[in-house]
């Protein structure tokens, strides 16, 4: 199984990369394939590319849902 997971693009840096928030942790990720996405955008990264520009309320569902699979996996 393969997981996206949303991040915003915090600044874009040289050679097509940017550094992106995961909820309080940055990154630094390709933005090769997403070359439209500016600072502010939301992003799909998957072993550390962005594949693709979401909105942010499913950047928030998404978020919302991993959150809720976390905290079901710990109380088991």
């Amino acid at each position: 199984m393969c997981l996206a997971v949303p991040g915003q693009i915090i600044e874009l840096l040289d050679d097509g990369q940017a550094r992106v928030d995961f909820t309080g942790v940055r990154r630094t990720v390709s933005v090769v394939f997403t070359p439209e996405a500016e600072p502010g955008d939301w992003v799909l990264i998957h072993v550390g590319f962005a594949l693709a520009t979401i909105d942010e309320d499913e950047a928030k569902a998404t978020l919302d849902l991993l959150g809720e699979a976390i905290a079901a996996e710990l109380a088991v």
